[in-house]
């Protein structure tokens, strides 16, 4: 082919990165690094509530980075509001989705792209055919990591009824193997970020049936892991992310009552299921919707740059991670090169029209002449030029054949003579 089709990646330009506090390190420098390998310049805004990182940040990147390029502006909300007012290339929040509504609608004033990475209730299903020892063990870990702060944490469970004591059984028992008997004094546990997180997920136990855990002490900001059963589905802890150590367990008849629980609901970020049978799992990734879904485990998809992460619906858009980052930060600009040769068969879309050229138009497009459709058509006439090739060739060497053999023989009877 003469002509020349390709796609051309190219730096958005000025990129607007907000930070959350959960994570603050790596929920900042992770898209950074994107938006740089991209080709951008890039405008950093740490979370004020993690204050101390933010310092952080700002003290240190600008030792390594072209301060011209890379620019880190700390502050609160009044910061933040007059930072949304400029025109960026590419705005990516990470934090809730209220304030992800904030972002999406000061950047539609200028038609700038986003990527909002959110939040939302990521449920656990746990199938009645499952290790319950393991699954328990890594539903410990995912939910009471950062004290639950995480935004792809298990946020409740759903499981049959007769599976609830056994889970909060196995639960207790691996918070024990985690945290030791004073889970308090462990310095693998951390805190609530701050007293008004605190107080909020304090709220969330109201009227619930603590079966394990419910401690807590407001001087330290401590919520001891707490595990609520029989919960109901209209109750506050299940009307808003948890994000915090609180984990409830809402009964279910079967998979099919645990479909339809999540599909009434908004689409979540993560989705876990935990079954030793794999067509249920695929079963269920295939009815729900959710931004990501790790099967029998928990977060793990996280840690995958091969996967984008990224929410669906309320729970975020767009996604970034590995080479996902470096597309998120980039324009593909599609690109062809035509060759000047050739132009004899562009007569067909210049004018003056013609019956012919109609003809044609019709056989190349309302025919749908497809790739399938001309691959074997040239599959085809290389066929027939190749058989004529081949017997051309044949004639060839039959030709030669002869010629060396009246030779041959010529020299045979020569010797005769001789």
């Amino acid at each position: 082919m003469l002509d020349e089709a390709y796609i051309h990646s190219e730096p958005l330009g000025v990129v607007l990165i907000i930070g959350a506090w959960n994570y603050p390190f790596v929920l900042t420098i992770q898209p950074l690094i994107g938006a740089i390998a991209a080709g951008n310049a890039v405008i950093i805004k740490p979370s004020e509530v993690s204050e101390n990182t933010a310092k952080i940040v700002s003290k240190l990147l600008p030792q390594y980075l072209d301060q011209d390029l890379y620019v880190v502006i700390n502050g609160g909300v009044k910061e933040t509001t007059e930072l949304l007012r400029q025109r960026f290339d590419h705005i990516l929040y990470t934090g809730n989705t209220a304030v992800g509504k904030i972002v999406m609608e000061a950047a539609a004033k200028h038609l700038t792209p986003v990527t909002l990475e959110l939040g939302g209730k990521s449920p656990c299903y746990v199938d009645k055919d499952c290790d319950l020892d393991i699954a328990c063990r890594r539903i410990t870990w995912g939910k009471y990591m950062n004290c639950g702060q995480t935004c792809i944490a298990p946020d409740y469970i759903l499981c049959e009824p007769s599976l609830q004591s056994q889970i909060v059984q196995k639960i207790k028992e691996t918070v024990k193997e985690f945290y030791g008997e004073n889970v308090k004094e462990s310095p693998d546990y951390e805190r609530i970020i701050n007293l008004h997180h605190f107080k909020r997920i304090i709220n969330l136990l109201e009227g619930q049936k603590i079966a394990y855990g419910g401690e807590t002490d407001e001087a330290t900001c401590y919520i001891a892991p707490t595990i609520l059963t029989d919960v109901d589905p209209e109750a506050k802890v299940m009307q808003e992310e948890i994000f915090g150590p609180i984990l409830p367990i809402v009964p279910v008849k079967n998979a099919d009552e645990a479909i339809k629980f999540i599909n009434d609901h908004e689409k979540p970020l993560a989705f876990y299921i935990f079954s030793r049978n794999n067509k249920l799992i695929k079963r269920m990734i295939d009815e729900t919707s959710s931004g990501g879904v790790t099967g029998n485990d928990v977060i793990m998809h996280f840690t995958l740059s091969s996967l984008p992460f990224g929410g669906v619906g309320s729970s975020g858009i767009g996604a970034y991670h590995g080479k996902h980052s470096f597309d998120t930060f980039s324009h593909q600009r599609s690109c062809l090169l035509k060759s000047l040769k050739r132009e004899g068969i562009n007569k067909l879309r210049y004018p003056p029209n013609s019956q012919s050229k109609v003809d044609l138009a019709k056989f190349l497009i309302l025919k749908r002449f497809n790739k399938g459709k001309l691959c074997l058509l040239m599959l085809t006439v290389l066929g027939i030029v190749a058989a004529v090739l081949i017997k051309k060739y044949q004639a060839v060497l039959r030709r030669k054949a002869l010629l060396i053999f009246l030779v041959v023989h010529r020299l045979h009877w020569s010797s005769k003579q001789w």
